[in-house]
């Protein structure tokens, strides 16, 4: 079986994921061929593996605009009621898009490139990662002749944003659609009619060796938190710096590490200095799987903030460590994070109630706190082991690939 990939920007520090579920797909003797949208700068990637990762992805841009030009003629030429029936559809997608028609006529061109590609290597079925323009080029591509595709949906952006990104019309063409939750299933529900059901299923993300086949170390005996995610609005870290003051000035003792960066940096590094934290919070900016894994399992407790998820990975990797988790009751995370079994949940956006939380953190034994971990990590094994994810994965190409 021969499938290809597609991805908006790929690989990046924030697809960590994809890599693990196209690697647990090669080992069961599929063969991936990686697709970007965009050309991505991987040799400046931390990680070493996002590196060799990139030199085995072509990408859709890779030869700019004009190399867009001969696919384009070449599809024309060959199929003209195709291709206009494919300018139809593209039209659509951009008369309801934000980004507008010419965006859409633009994933239209990438569609030509994707086809052509397809058919030298004798892909029989893309998959895409996430219901947005790689669910578009996709689709749009199927339009054009090329085999049949499918895509995974994480949200929160296909949620918040159904009708623009014509999600009814990728889930009504696709031959399955994947969520990476129950609650992201449910919200495919939502958006698609009831006859389209049977073809919506649910694949976790998966972690590798490194965490579900590995013994977790003990919690150590260190006041000090983690927290792993971009910097920006819907990761919640100015809820969190803020809930770290509220815990300084009632003089709690701790250390809280933010693992990340992004556009939100500069106004969190201001509101730490304000609040008197510059002792106790520190930013570390971007790092590689292996920084991340070492962070983590140096911490007493792992917390996310977030207002908007899907079920974001960086949770199951500090559970897969051993270690309690603090997040917000959002989306997928309650499948995962139990509260008194593996961690404690707190509604998103209170300061107070996640000041609560850490302060019972800081209250609990190292033996406490392992037990919560342990827990967690055995819900972690049993949901989210890659391999078993990518058989199930492949069992869903299996049944409605093209070929």
């Amino acid at each position: 079986m021969r499938v290809a990939y597609l991805i908006n920007q790929y690989p990046s520090v924030s697809h960590t994921f994809v890599r693990r579920e196209i690697e647990g797909l090669e080992a069961l003797g599929v063969v991936v061929d990686r697709f970007s949208a965009r050309k991505m700068p991987y040799e400046t990637l931390p990680d070493a593996h996002d590196r060799a990762e990139g030199s085995r992805t072509s990408a859709l841009l890779g030869n700019g605009a004009l190399g867009l030009l001969g696919p384009v003629a070449r599809m024309t030429a060959r199929n003209p009621e195709r291709f206009l029936r494919a300018q139809l559809l593209a039209l659509q997608l951009g008369q309801r898009s934000e980004r507008g028609v010419m965006r859409n006529m633009a994933y239209l061109a990438e569609a030509c490139v994707l086809v052509e590609e397809m058919e030298k290597r004798g892909v029989g079925h893309v998959h895409a990662h996430f219901g947005t323009n790689p669910a578009a080029i996709a689709m749009l591509a199927h339009e054009l002749g090329g085999p049949s595709y499918s895509f995974t949906v994480h949200g929160p952006e296909e949620f918040d944003r159904p009708y623009m990104l014509s999600l009814h019309d990728k889930i009504a063409r696709a031959a399955f659609v994947v969520g990476v939750s129950s609650f992201g299933r449910s919200q495919l529900y939502r958006h698609c009619n009831s006859a389209q059901w049977h073809k919506l299923h649910i694949v976790r993300c998966g972690l590798d060796d490194s965490y579900v086949h590995s013994t977790p170390t003990p919690v150590p005996d260190v006041a000090r938190f983690v927290s792993v995610g971009r910097l920006c609005e819907q990761k919640g870290q100015l809820i969190l710096v803020q809930a770290a003051a509220k815990l300084h000035r009632d003089g709690q003792r701790f250390e809280l590490v933010l693992v990340g960066d992004g556009p939100m940096r500069s106004e969190i590094e201001a509101l730490i200095e304000s609040s008197g934290l510059g002792s106790s919070v520190r930013i570390t900016g971007w790092a590689s799987g292996d920084d991340v894994h070492r962070e983590i399992a140096a911490a007493r407790v792992f917390v996310l903030a977030s207002f908007a998820e899907g079920l974001p990975v960086v949770i199951m990797e500090a559970l897969g460590s051993g270690r309690p988790v603090i997040s917000t009751y959002v989306a997928g995370i309650p499948e995962l994070v139990r509260e008194g079994e593996s961690g404690w949940l707190v509604p998103a956006g209170s300061v107070d109630d996640m000041a609560d939380a850490m302060a019972k953190a800081l209250a609990a034994s190292p033996d406490e706190l392992s037990r919560l971990g342990k827990r967690g990590y055995q819900r972690v094994c049993e949901m989210h082991d890659a391999a078993s994810n990518a058989r199930a994965l492949m069992e869903l190409f299996t049944r409605y690939a093209s070929s």
